[in-house]
C-alpha cells in the first residue's frame, strides 16, 4: 500500500488545473467527492468479456497500430489502463486525433485513463508501481524513447519478471532505419505494396486503409497473447516486438513468394487477380459486379452459365497460364455477355450454379446488406459526452465468453484517481 500524503501546500491550483507531484488533471475533467482523500473507495474495472479480464495492460501507445493492438487487448476484457501524457502538456503538434471524434471513440473503447507526466519523477514512480502488478506494457514510440524515460523491458523485468512488454515500431527496434519516423503509407510504399496496387500503367496507389498500422497492431496483439500462454509454463514474461514495415511485408503473401521463390517481380494487376483469372471486376447495365473464377471445374460451370461453352478449351484460355496471359481478351469477351443484364440478375445466376461473385457496395450499402446485417457484425455504446454510438465489433465469436463493448472512450485521466486507489494508493 502506498500512502500519498496530501496536506494544503499538497495540490497547487492555478488557470483551472490542480498539480500533485506527477500528476496534473484539468479541473472541469474531475468530480472529487467531498470526503474523497479520507475515504478512497474503490471501483473496480467493468471488463467488456470474461475471457481476459485477469490480466492487466499499460497502454503507452498512439496514433494507430499501438491503440489498434490494446484494442484488441480491451474488447476481450483485459483491463487496459491508457497512460496519458497531460492534455495541458501535450504539444500542439503531438499526434493525437480529435478526442471527441468518431475514430478515436473507436480506437480507444473499453479502457480506462490515467494522466501522469513520466518526464517528472513522481509521474515514472507511480507508473513503475502500477507496471509491478501488470501483465503487459504496450508501446509505440521510436525506439530509443522508452530507454531515455527509463521504462524499458530490462527495466521493468527487474521488479516483475513476468512482464510482457509489447513494442511496435516504423522499421524495427535497430537496423539504419530504426530512427526514422514511421507512417502507414511510408510503410505501404517500402514494403512493396503501392508497386502491385492499382492499374496497370498507372501511378503507384496506396490501399484505402491503413493496413500496415492495422496489421502491425494486430500482430503484436497476437504475439501478447502468444507470450502469455508461453509465460504459463515458464513463469517469465519477455520482450516481444513488431514494426510496419515486417507487417506490410508479411501482408505480401502469395506476392512475396513470386520473388523469393520464382525471381518473378510482381507489377500491377489492377482488378485482376494476378493469377488467377478470370477474376475482377465486370461491367454490368446497372453497375458493376466482382466475379470469381479458379480451377478448370469452375472455369467450365462458368462457361456454361454465360452460355459461352467453347471458351472453356479454346486454346488461349484452356488453362490457368494461358487465361492468365490473354486476360484482357478474355475480360472483354466476358464483359459482352455481362452488359446484357443487371448485377441481380448475375448474382442470382451465379451463385446458383456455385460462382463466385458479389456487387461492389459502398459503405452504406455494406451495413446495410442483409448478410451483414444477420451477422450483426456492429454493436451500440454508449457515452456520457457523445450518446449511443455504433462500431463495428470484433470478427469473431467466442460463444461462451463473447465479446462486448463495455465503456466508452475515456477522457483525458479520467480514471486516474480510482487507478490509484485500484493500485493501493490510499489518499
Amino acid at each position: 500500500m502506498y500512502k500519498l500524503s496530501f496536506s494544503k501546500h499538497a495540490i497547487i491550483y492555478f488557470r483551472g488545473i490542480y498539480r500533485w507531484r506527477g500528476l496534473i488533471k484539468v479541473m472541469e475533467q474531475v468530480i472529487i467527492p467531498q470526503n474523497f482523500f479520507l475515504k478512497g473507495v474503490k471501483m473496480p474495472h467493468s471488463p467488456a468479456s470474461s475471457a481476459l479480464s485477469h490480466y492487466k495492460i499499460l497502454d503507452l501507445t498512439r496514433v494507430r497500430s499501438g491503440p489498434t493492438c490494446v484494442r484488441q487487448l480491451a474488447d476481450w476484457g483485459a483491463d487496459v489502463i491508457k497512460i496519458e501524457m497531460p492534455e495541458v502538456m501535450a504539444s500542439v503538434n503531438q499526434m493525437r486525433g480529435d478526442r471527441e471524434g468518431s475514430d478515436f471513440q473507436n480506437l480507444h473503447r473499453n479502457k480506462r485513463s490515467i494522466s501522469i507526466n513520466l518526464k517528472e519523477p513522481d509521474g515514472l514512480k507511480i507508473f513503475l508501481e502500477l507496471s509491478r502488478t501488470a501483465d503487459v506494457v504496450v508501446e509505440n514510440f521510436r525506439p530509443g524513447v522508452k530507454h531515455r524515460l527509463g521504462i524499458n523491458y530490462e527495466k521493468l523485468k527487474i521488479d516483475n519478471p513476468r512482464i510482457i512488454f509489447a513494442s511496435i515500431s516504423g522499421f524495427g527496434q535497430e537496423g539504419p532505419y530504426k530512427d526514422r519516423p514511421g507512417f502507414d503509407q511510408i510503410a505501404q510504399g517500402m514494403g512493396g505494396l503501392m508497386s502491385i496496387t492499382g492499374l496497370p500503367g498507372q501511378r503507384p496507389v496506396r490501399t484505402g486503409i491503413p493496413i500496415a498500422d492495422l496489421t502491425a497492431g494486430l500482430f503484436a496483439a497476437q504475439g501478447i497473447l502468444v507470450a502469455l500462454l508461453e509465460r504459463e509454463k515458464s513463469g517469465l514474461g519477455q520482450w516481444l516486438h513488431t514494426s510496419l514495415l515486417q507487417a506490410q511485408i508479411f501482408m505480401l503473401d502469395f506476392q512475396s513468394a513470386r520473388w523469393l521463390v520464382n525471381d518473378e517481380v510482381p507489377e500491377q494487376a489492377g482488378n485482376n487477380h494476378p493469377t488467377s483469372i478470370p477474376t475482377g471486376v465486370f461491367e454490368a447495365n446497372d453497375g458493376e459486379i466482382n466475379i470469381s473464377v479458379t480451377g478448370a471445374i469452375m472455369w467450365k460451370r462458368f462457361c456454361q452459365t454465360i452460355g459461352r461453352e467453347e471458351l472453356f478449351d479454346h486454346e488461349d484460355y484452356c488453362t490457368e497460364e494461358l487465361r492468365s496471359q490473354n486476360r484482357d481478351k478474355l475480360n472483354n469477351k466476358i464483359e459482352e455477355v455481362v452488359k446484357r443484364n443487371t448485377v441481380g440478375f448475375w448474382i442470382d445466376t451465379f451463385n446458383a450454379m456455385g460462382v463466385p461473385c458479389g456487387p461492389i457496395n459502398n459503405l452504406e450499402q455494406t451495413f446495410q446488406d442483409p448478410q451483414v446485417k444477420f451477422l450483426g457484425v456492429t454493436d451500440t455504446l454508449t457515452s456520457k459526452r457523445h450518446g449511443k454510438m455504433e462500431f463495428v465489433k470484433q470478427p469473431m465469436t467466442l460463444d461462451r465468453t463473447p465479446s462486448s463493448f463495455s465503456i466508452a472512450s475515456p477522457e483525458c485521466g479520467e480514471h486516474t484517481n480510482e487507478i490509484l486507489l485500484d493500485s493501493g494508493y490510499t489518499f
